[in-house]
């Protein structure tokens, strides 16, 4: 199934179902938009679970940090990829292992193939936009 750009409609019902945001490539940096959206989405009440191998173990916004997807011992809503997009193909990948619904894929993060895989196991997916943005941040 090719991916076709969500409207906005779309994205507001996608985001308004999601609970669970596993975010991949956050940074402890505050400078970093990875950061910045980790902290906006808390503060729209939606669970934050932060993926950054190299930080693992620590705590990143209250929240534990984990190496990979599958490491998260909770289902998880969708998938936030902070990582560029040739990294968004194995990440689509584990997150369809995990059972996720929707795979997000941020500013400037375009990987088509992957959205294919997604599409046909059944998640939405979003490509090169921000839900930061989306939700009027």
């Amino acid at each position: 199934m090719p991916y076709v750009e969500p409207s906005h409609a779309d994205i507001l019902e996608i985001l308004g179902r999601v609970k669970t945001i596993a975010l991949v490539g956050a940074s402890e940096n505050p400078d970093r938009p990875s950061h910045r959206v980790m902290a906006f989405l808390q503060g729209k009440d939606y669970r934050v679970l932060p993926v950054n191998p190299g930080l693992a173990g620590q705590n990143l916004l209250g929240e534990p940090v984990f190496a990979s997807l599958a490491e998260i011992p909770e289902p998880v809503d969708m998938v936030d990829i902070f990582r560029n997009s040739e990294a968004a193909g194995p990440i689509t990948d584990e997150a369809i292992a995990k059972g996720a619904s929707v795979i997000w894929m941020q500013l400037g993060v375009i990987n088509h193939e992957a959205a294919d895989r997604a599409l046909d196991a059944g998640l939405n997916v979003v490509m090169d936009r921000c839900p930061a943005i989306e939700l009027g941040h």
